[in-house]
């Protein structure tokens, strides 16, 4: 008994989907794992990657390790308030500000068009960038809380919730880094169009000092940063479960993020 052409094609398109899956999944761990041998092959950038958020951290824990929970910094004390906010900052300087730079700079020396050339889906290209910065945030992290620990601070519990949202705010600031990347006409211009949207919401989200304002709440609880500290402020210190409200802001904002970038996005330079 003869098999149709039709029936045999179906047949067949488990093997191939399993075939295609299988070579998506190498290009993926290839540009994973090229993305980190970049990071790692230059050690000054990699140093100060790591070592700026625990010099924060250090500081100040020298300077409010003396502090016990308050109402300044909602019931906790000084460093439980800080150890969650500056791992927050330390996930935007990888996934925001680092990304749209590099971004800009690959594009500008003509190595996106290079890659755009090759047999790499864009979605695999970018897919392989992010994994990369939640590794460099994971590790991260981990040296704030440790850092924490020496300074008195208890380690977390709620891994998790933690991992969960690390993941979402990750991949949220990813896609507005991707997204900010394409706005950016050169790599010289990077740096400070990038400072120029982090500073300001950093500042008003409470990242470095309590905001006690109603209305700066308000407003900054309708963008990204803030709704990633509250989250991580709940995990770390609270063990209040994960925050839905602020989740779904992140995700809003990662959403918004994806569609600009593929809207925009270039991976040839612009013409002068």
């Amino acid at each position: 008994m003869s098999i149709s052409p039709r029936r045999r094609d179906l047949t067949a398109l488990p093997a191939r989907l399993r075939a295609s899956l299988r070579r998506l999944t190498h290009l993926l761990f290839h540009q994973v794992r090229y993305e980190q041998l970049s990071f790692w092959r230059n050690p000054q950038s990699a140093f100060f990657t790591f070592a700026f958020p625990v010099v924060i951290i250090v500081i100040f824990g020298a300077m409010f390790r003396s502090i016990g929970p308050s109402s300044y910094f909602y019931g906790r004390s000084a460093l439980q308030y800080y150890v969650p906010t500056i791992a927050a900052v330390s996930v935007l300087g990888s996934c925001y500000s680092q990304l749209a730079i590099v971004l800009a700079m690959r594009r500008q020396d003509g190595i996106l068009k290079r890659v755009r050339a090759t047999p790499l889906p864009a979605g695999t290209y970018f897919l392989g960038l992010l994994a990369h910065c939640v590794m460099v945030s994971v590790v991260d992290v981990l040296l704030i809380v440790g850092v924490g620990r020496v300074f008195g601070v208890p380690f977390p519990t709620q891994w998790l919730e933690i991992a969960a949202a690390l993941v979402l705010g990750a991949a949220s600031f990813c896609a507005l880094g991707v997204a900010v990347a394409s706005l950016i006409r050169n790599a010289e211009a990077a740096p400070a169009v990038v400072q120029l949207v982090l500073f300001p919401l950093v500042f008003i989200s409470g990242t470095y000092v309590p905001i006690h304002s109603a209305v700066l709440d308000r407003v900054s609880g309708a963008l990204p940063v803030r709704p990633f500290n509250q989250t991580l402020l709940g995990s770390f210190s609270q063990h209040a479960g994960l925050d839905w409200r602020n989740l779904g802001v992140l995700l809003a904002w990662g959403a918004a993020g994806a569609l600009v970038a593929v809207a925009r996005f270039r991976w040839t330079p612009r013409p002068e």
